[in-house]
């Protein structure tokens, strides 16, 4: 069946689409994937994974057709980014 792998770094983004076996995991996905390989920042130990925007494990098992992502940590909080918009629109003035 085939899935989606989609991971995302401030410079680039990687989507990557698949091949695996009936009842593979979220966790034979990534490995199948390679992505480890060229982002080896990557630590599913403290990274969360998701389906199609909602978080699940590492051994979920997926479906035809399911995107499998990877999240990064936060490295601004989102809550202070319109601050940070504000006071640089300011500085135009």
């Amino acid at each position: 069946m085939q899935v989606g792998i989609a991971y995302s770094e401030p410079t680039q983004q990687l989507w990557l689409r698949i091949e695996v076996p009936e009842d593979s995991t979220v966790l034979n996905a990534i490995e199948q994937s390679g992505i480890l390989c060229k982002f080896p920042e990557i630590d599913l130990e403290t990274y969360q994974v998701g389906i199609f925007g909602k978080v699940t494990q590492l051994d979920g098992v997926l479906k035809s057709g399911d995107r499998v992502e990877i999240y990064r940590g936060i490295t601004a909080d989102p809550a202070t980014v319109p601050r940070r918009q504000m006071v640089e629109d300011d500085d135009d003035d």
